[in-house]
């Protein structure tokens, strides 16, 4: 009997050893926790184009919007762990959401991290109808006018920029929230909104094409992809410096030499010179090559939970 055991667990082992080593053998699901047209599901898809050809099966994105991407990131939780479904996550999704959210899940020990994914940028922008030319017109103008700010959600990076755009200056704002920054963009040109603190990669198109103003960059120097927009520090918000990184992460209990595989094939995908250059061309910040390991995708969501979550819950940031 105890050798039947023995065979049986064996069989197991050997059997999960295949199912790795011929990873994958089917199409891969990418989960973005927002709706189509937003940042995380650009970057998404500009990604899952590369790596497909790269693992040799299809990639398939899946928006799965709702509660700040609260459900989308449950979905990949639950997921069975085998590779094929993967979370595409960023700083709001995988951080604040567990300061902002009663979940039902743990971000940092039911997820295995895969890969650090570019940074976006923000701008600050509003709509074209407002008469402020510039970042201190423009909250001038915000305190003498009632004003509404768009957000891709309660607890995402829009939202908690808001909030810290309130504590800075003062200013009271409502604020709407949407099930993506796509969404909510499309209400900010349309004149529905009046700012939105919003990754460059969504805005600057619109600012290019003159559908909304820009007022700042939340970093310290401008992006080489906009000159023309001030960092924030020269436009008199000093210090006011927020980057929105991403990541892929996959199930708990996901096969490490799976976790491999997909680790390799997003960086040689963000290697690419057409990916590059088509994600700097709208302020995206590619990690640095010493980043490229799961380790270090799992070492900067610590550090931003550390850093994060004590400034979020005393300022009592909560859903609905």
């Amino acid at each position: 009997m105890q050798a039947l055991l023995l065979a049986s667990a064996f069989g197991l082992i050997l059997s999960s050893a295949v199912s790795a080593s011929d990873y994958p053998d089917q199409s891969i699901k990418f989960i973005v926790p927002f709706a189509a047209g937003g940042p995380t599901d650009t970057l998404g898809r500009v990604l899952a184009e590369p790596m497909s050809k790269i693992l040799g099966q299809s990639i398939v994105v899946e928006n799965v919007v709702g509660a700040g991407g609260t459900i989308g990131v449950g979905r990949a939780v639950h997921a069975k762990p085998d590779g094929y479904t993967i979370s595409v996550g960023n700083w709001s999704t995988h951080v604040i959401n567990g300061a902002a959210y009663s979940l039902d899940y743990d971000l940092s020990s039911d997820l295995e991290p895969i890969a650090l994914l570019p940074s976006g940028i923000q701008l600050i922008v509003g709509r074209k109808g407002i008469p402020a030319s510039d970042l201190g017109e423009l909250i001038g103008w915000l305190k003498q006018n009632p004003a509404s700010v768009g957000t891709a959600g309660v607890g995402s990076a829009g939202h908690v920029s808001g909030l810290l755009f309130q504590k800075e200056t003062g200013i009271q704002l409502s604020f709407v929230h949407y099930r993506g920054a796509g969404p909510a963009m499309t209400d900010l040109v349309g004149g529905h909104i009046d700012i939105m603190f919003d990754q460059s990669s969504n805005s600057l198109p619109h600012v290019r094409e003159g559908r909304i103003k820009a007022y700042a960059v939340t970093s310290e120097r401008r992006l080489p992809s906009a000159p023309e927009i001030p960092a924030v520090d020269e436009a008199g918000l000093h210090k006011f410096y927020i980057a929105v990184w991403h990541g892929l992460w996959a199930p708990k209990g996901t096969p490490i030499d799976v976790i491999s595989k997909l680790n390799a094939a997003a960086h040689q995908a963000m290697q690419s010179s057409a990916v590059r250059e088509r994600l700097t061309s709208v302020g995206w910040v590619f990690p640095k090559e010493e980043q490229a390991s799961p380790e270090a995708l799992a070492r900067v969501q610590r550090s931003e939970i550390a850093r994060w979550w004590p400034l979020l819950k005393a300022a009592n940031i909560k859903s609905n």
